[in-house]
């Protein structure tokens, strides 16, 4: 090889390694004010980095931090979580950008905080959120693919909901949003509702399939309104989620074709209520309730559909083929009851291999029993059986053994073991604590187990801006 040649190759050799040091050097920003933030934002590419220095910032009112045609992943963060304060009417706008993440803020703003439809893949994670006092939503998703995890909402007294996910226009629905590892805790509105933790659509939108997941979130002391988490859309997913001490508990209140799977409903005042078609509800556990475990609503409409006015869309959508199996209704006011307020009965729903116990009272009280199948239940207590059909269930001692995390499980010689009567195998793989069901399963929310558990009622160490 010529040697001129080698030493030209060499030094375009250790120009590229140079630029590409440069690249990589230019995709961290660390900024300390908020105008070099903006400036920081506007000429982001691809792969950059913007660290925010730990600080109060005050937004000023009409300018607010836009992040305005980005195509990421970019990502915004806070130089340690929770040491940048935003304060103002507003703080991110933003518009027509997609991959952007945004990470360790502390927002005190007055004005909701908007994902738009023109957004995909927007990430809020690890932020604290609790918004200046003022009626209205605080966060609203109208995009596709976000991603909402490891934030706390907490200490909301007025009007609003803390996480509402609608879509565009007035019918849609955001698609694939995941909703994880969230702690909502202390929504103190009182009056008779409108302050719900997550709200997953509206009822014009509840024709519209979301596949949204909600899951591994805790609600502590959420008291703004009945609903911890109120489901108005269809085709989503509500799992491993913990909802203690709250007055609000999780409620299907429009839509069709949701799985509420291996929640723990603990010492509220609501359980589980349903209404809308093809819903699976199984291997919850709900113990302590003021009220009933479960409501499987009745209608004022056979169902929504297409195109309906509003006067009935807003109304309740009686249930139909909706499946209630291998849950453990625990020492509630009532185990399952239905409504006698509105005269649409359910329709070929199932209510099959659940445990309910309970210590006084009536376990069940279903005003319309046409439309029910029952299977397979067992009850126990000093609770009377109420009025199942006796051919739906049997009186056994499930021998329930309270665990170090206060969930009462089956213990040996329990009636529950190998006693379900469905074949629950197609729909349901594992227990409410993650150890998996084998032939013939075990009636509740519990398959016998002395391994450990794999999921288990979740605390604050769990969820929020810390969690793992």
């Amino acid at each position: 090889m010529d040697r001129r040649t080698f030493l030209a190759g060499s030094g375009a050799i250790g120009l590229t390694l140079v630029g590409a040091r440069a690249a990589l050097a230019s995709e961290q920003a660390t900024v300390t004010s908020l105008a070099q933030l903006q400036q920081a934002i506007n000429t982001a590419t691809a792969g950059t980095t913007i660290t925010l220095a730990n600080g109060s910032y005050a937004v000023p009112s009409g300018s607010p931090i836009t992040i305005t045609n980005r195509q990421g992943p970019i990502t915004i963060v806070a130089q340690s979580r929770g040491g940048v304060t935003l304060t103002g009417a507003q703080s991110f706008v933003l518009s027509g950008s997609s991959d952007i993440t945004i990470s360790g803020f502390a927002f005190r703003q007055s004005t909701t905080l908007e994902i738009p439809a023109n957004c995909p893949r927007i990430r809020l994670t690890r932020n604290d959120f609790a918004l200046a006092a003022s009626t209205g939503h605080w966060v609203v998703v109208r995009g596709d693919d976000a991603k909402i995890d490891r934030n706390v909402f907490h200490d909301k007294s007025t009007v609003g909901v803390y996480l509402v996910i609608d879509g565009p226009g007035s019918e849609a629905m955001a698609q694939r949003t995941h909703i994880l590892r969230n702690y909502f805790r202390d929504h103190t509105f009182s009056g008779s509702n409108g302050g719900e933790p997550i709200r997953l659509g509206v009822s014009g939108r509840a024709l519209s399939t979301a596949d949204a997941t909600v899951e591994y979130n805790l609600f502590e002391r959420c008291d703004g309104d009945p609903e911890a988490i109120s489901v108005k859309s269809s085709g989503n997913t509500i799992r491993y989620n913990t909802i203690r001490s709250s007055l609000g508990g999780l409620v299907l209140r429009h839509g069709n074709d949701n799985r509420v799977e291996s929640n723990y409903l603990l010492s509220g005042d609501n359980g589980i209520r349903i209404y809308g078609n093809d819903h699976l509800i199984v291997n919850n556990y709900v113990s302590g309730i003021a009220g009933a475990g479960v409501v499987l609503g009745s209608g004022t409409e056979r169902d929504h559909y297409e195109g309906e006015p509003s006067s009935s869309r807003t109304g309740n959508d009686a249930p139909d083929r909706v499946t209630i199996a291998l849950n453990t209704l625990r020492n509630n006011g009532q185990a399952l009851v239905g409504e006698s307020q509105r005269t649409v009965p359910p329709l070929d729903c199932v209510v099959a291999d659940n445990l309910m116990t309970g210590d006084s009272g009536e376990l069940v009280d279903m005003p319309y029993l046409d439309g029910l199948t029952w299977a397979g239940n067992i009850t126990w207590g000093a609770a009377t059986a109420g009025n199942i059909p006796s051919s739906g269930y049997t009186r056994a001692d499930p021998k329930l053994t309270a665990g170090t995390d206060g969930v009462y499980r089956l213990g040996t010689g329990s009636a529950a073991v190998n006693a379900a009567d469905v074949d629950h195998s197609g729909q349901v793989t594992d227990d409410v604590d993650g150890h998996a069901r084998t032939a013939p399963y075990d009636v509740g929310a519990d398959e016998y187990s002395t391994a450990t558990p794999v999921r288990r009622p979740l605390n604050a160490a769990d969820v929020g801006p810390n969690a793992a």
